[in-house]
């Protein structure tokens, strides 16, 4: 694949994943065909800023987990009410590095 859209890619793309997965990403896109980089754009890939407008306003239900398709985990943070408001508190420091992970277990189910 050519190098400028792989560093347009990773360009637009860099506040979506993990600081120290973007040499992985530049990696397996190199090796991609064409057909799959479409694929790999085409993804709905959550923004780990707007998760945390929604953790912060609705975090006590679970919302964020749900997003995340922790469903499970969002039921039960829906039926405790946030753990009582700390389950909460401590997602509103974790949501955005779980949400680029989330991301880049997207783009590696697509990659490899």
């Amino acid at each position: 694949m050519e190098n400028t859209k792989i560093e347009m890619f990773i360009a637009s793309m860099m506040d979506k994943f993990p600081a120290e997965k973007l040499m992985a990403i530049h990696d397996q896109l190199e090796k991609l065909d064409d057909n799959k980089y479409i694929v790999i754009q085409s993804i709905d890939y959550k923004n780990p800023t707007v998760l945390l407008i929604i953790s912060l306003f609705f975090g006590s239900l679970g919302i964020d987990r749900f997003l995340l398709g922790e469903v499970g985990l969002g039921v039960l943070k829906l039926l405790t009410l946030g753990g009582l408001g700390i389950w909460t508190i401590i997602d509103w420091f974790t949501v955005m590095r779980r949400t680029k992970e989330w991301n880049y277990k997207k783009f590696c189910e697509i990659a490899i």
